[in-house]
């Protein structure tokens, strides 16, 4: 009953939400301007706060750490709090530490892994509308643009039920991205401080 109950609370105050945006209707337009800000975008360095809500708990759990994106494919995502966690992207190797336990991979070897690679950078460098795992509706309010992307992908229509990626209107930096699960649970990352094209060492994306 509990589970239900929350079911039916996040999709009322998600559909309130969502009711505020309307559909994109100068789509061409958009992506003139989408294609010239994402060719400007080679760096970005932001803060996060990780919010996810399961079904079964009436609590949030929220993490908050840092991410840094290098055009055109590295990626760092680092926990800081309440746990420790690192994950590093860069090209097709992935590194991820947990605690004291480093595990290093290609994105290659699993399929699932190097479609939630690739949506990740997408999001990132602008070319989310190429992804041909995702069908793609675009909506707008006053500051934002919403990307509403459906999995087409048997495998990943088995983890996201739909990712939503939130975009500023001034600049098409990537603001917030939603991720819901098929069981009713969802995960929201809340980006800010965010500071574009400033210089990244390389020893961020370094796995060894």
């Amino acid at each position: 009953m509990l589970k239900y109950f929350l079911f039916i609370l996040f999709f009322i105050t998600a559909e309130s939400v969502f009711a505020q945006y309307k559909s994109v209707g100068d789509k061409s337009g958009f992506n003139s301007r989408f294609t010239v800000a994402s060719a400007k975008m080679n760096s970005i360095a932001s803060d996060f706060t990780q919010i996810k809500n399961l079904s079964l708990l009436s609590e949030k759990i929220t993490s908050k750490g840092k991410f840094y994106f290098h055009k055109d494919d590295k990626v760092r995502m680092e926990y800081t709090s309440p746990y420790q966690y690192l994950m590093v992207i860069n090209g097709s190797k992935v590194m991820v530490k947990d605690g004291e336990k480093t595990s290093t991979m290609s994105s290659r070897s699993n399929k699932m892994f190097q479609q939630i690679n690739q949506l990740m950078i997408d999001c990132m460098r602008g070319t989310i509308f190429e992804n041909k795992n995702f069908t793609t509706r675009l909506f707008e309010d006053g500051n934002t643009y919403l990307a509403e992307m459906t999995p087409v992908a048997s495998q990943m229509a088995n983890l996201f039920k739909k990712v939503n990626v939130i975009m500023r209107k001034s600049d098409f930096t990537v603001s917030q991205v939603q991720m819901f699960e098929p069981s009713g649970d969802y995960t929201s990352i809340n980006y800010s401080n965010q500071k574009l094209n400033t210089s990244l060492p390389n020893d961020l994306f370094s796995i060894k």
